[in-house]
């Protein structure tokens, strides 16, 4: 197994969980907070994929999928390429309250599939390559990738979590 077969296999896994964790799902499901202030898997998904949205095409230099495409209208936002989820509100996490899971994962889909297109190409010197120097080490591409890798799977468990919850009392 090379390095490109193992990123591709993390990646998928991600994937993985979010489908169990969002698929099938109708909008009351998937808002659903176990408290107030907490997050839901509509919220968690949509999080997660903007960050490998934002952060693979940083590293790509393509444009986001999220304002390029028709995802933002779809789940009733902005195309804002800034709004990745950190700082927001109770009142931002229940604005992502899509009719079901289709236009989220199409989404999450769209987003894996352009990452694991450009995951299958890498080699050790674009895994080498510095893409933020304004840290100490700098950021290099394979730092990046591992980070939205990390960020992806802990939300993803969250999310699969939450569903466990959900199927359990709804």
């Amino acid at each position: 197994m090379n390095t490109q077969d193992v990123l591709v296999e993390a990646y998928g896994r991600i994937r993985e969980l979010v489908h169990k964790a969002a698929g099938g799902l109708d909008q009351e499901r998937l808002s659903y907070l176990p408290e107030p202030g907490a997050n839901s898997i509509a919220w968690l998904v949509w999080h997660l994929t903007r960050i490998q949205d934002d952060h693979v095409s940083e590293i790509t230099g393509q444009d986001q999928v999220w304002v390029t495409g028709d995802w933002a209208a779809a789940l009733g936002m902005e195309p804002d390429p800034a709004n990745l989820g950190q700082g927001h509100r109770p009142d931002d996490v229940a604005a992502i309250s899509p009719a079901d899971s289709s236009d989220l994962l199409g989404y999450h889909d769209e987003v894996m599939d352009r990452s694991v297109e450009y995951l299958r190409g890498v080699d050790a010197a674009e895994l080498a390559r510095i893409i933020d120097d304004s840290y100490t080490p700098p950021v290099s591409v394979g730092v990046r990738l591992v980070s939205v890798l990390s960020d992806n799977i802990q939300h993803a468990g969250q999310a699969r979590y939450l569903r466990g919850i959900v199927d359990r009392i709804m």
